[in-house]
């Protein structure tokens, strides 16, 4: 019964030393092996099962995948003496986890680590460089307004601009990080924006800005429907004064062609003659007199013979 007893623990404790001597690593991970808290050996960066000495050895693993990094915004001034808030972010990756462990023990130690170094050389260089360098990475044609004026502020003239700050930055950062066992894949500006009190004065530049190019506009509206209307007041005068000058000249023809009519019909036949004579009198009298008129008339009179004739 003890010898059976003596077995089981016997076995029970060879399961165990297999178990705590053997351990798998996985495609994403890297070990460094300690033997009582020192590293021993090289790191173990290939996939499969490995061996360690049981309760005296440890397997630290570590990530071999691409790790991100995010920054804290933070109030950085520029060049120009402006305050702004960086927001940063990165990529990276532990390249040899034996100098990684020596430097920094574990991940965490590695991200307040990066902290200080991206942290740092992101207000080196922003503060080595204007905000527009910070906002543009190239140069651009201005916007030109219809006739041929920049709208709104020119443009400065970029020398740096944003993409090769971030190379900066970049190439700076993994100066130090290299000795960690680390190797940053990737830095970018997540967002920059004006602090508080810069902010509201930039919205004022703005809307004042945009209000002078309105004006501007409908000046320029103003001055084309002042000049479209001068124009059709000039085209209806044009049209008005042609067509009185050929309504004159149709009067005109008309009291001519009337005028001859009469005399041709004047110099007839003493008949006609008195016949026309007649009439126009007639005419007279009945334009000139009325039932209340009174007239007096010599006996020589034209209108007196005709009137005396009626009678």
């Amino acid at each position: 019964m003890r010898k059976e007893i003596f077995i089981a623990i016997a076995a029970f404790f060879i399961v165990l030393c297999l178990m705590l001597s053997t351990f798998t690593v996985k495609e994403h991970e890297q070990v460094v092996l300690t033997q009582f808290g020192k590293p021993v050996g090289s790191a173990i960066t290939t996939p499969g099962i490995n061996f360690k000495l049981p309760f005296v050895q440890t397997a630290n693993v570590f990530e071999k995948r691409f790790m991100e990094w995010n920054g804290d915004p933070n109030q950085v001034p520029t060049k120009d003496k402006k305050f702004i808030f960086v927001d940063t972010y990165a990529r990276w990756q532990i390249t040899d986890p034996l100098q990684f462990f020596k430097r920094l023990t574990n991940e965490r130690g590695a991200q307040s680590r990066l902290d200080d170094i991206l942290d740092g050389e992101t207000r080196n260089v922003v503060a080595k460089n204007n905000i527009e360098e910070l906002v543009r990475s190239s140069n651009r044609k201005p916007e030109l307004d219809s006739i041929g004026e920049v709208l709104g502020d020119s443009l400065a003239i970029v020398f740096v601009g944003r993409d090769k700050m971030q190379n900066m930055i970049l190439e700076s950062a993994n100066k130090q990080a290299k000795e960690l066992g680390i190797k940053i894949l990737d830095f970018r500006f997540k967002r920059i924006n004006y602090v508080q009190e810069v902010q509201t004065q930039v919205y004022e530049r703005m809307k004042s800005e945009r209000f002078r190019i309105a004006d501007k506009f409908r000046s320029e509206g103003q001055g084309e429907a002042s000049r479209i209307n001068g124009e059709k007041d000039r085209e209806l005068k044009n049209i008005q004064s042609a067509a009185f000058k050929k309504a004159e000249e149709i009067k005109g023809k008309a009291d001519a062609n009337a005028a001859s009519v009469y005399t041709a019909v004047y110099n007839q036949s003493a008949q006609s003659k008195s016949l026309y004579g007649f009439l126009k009198s007639m005419e007279t009298l009945d334009k000139t007199f009325s039932e209340k008129t009174s007239v007096v008339l010599s006996t020589n009179s034209e209108l007196y013979r005709y009137l005396k004739k009626a009678e």
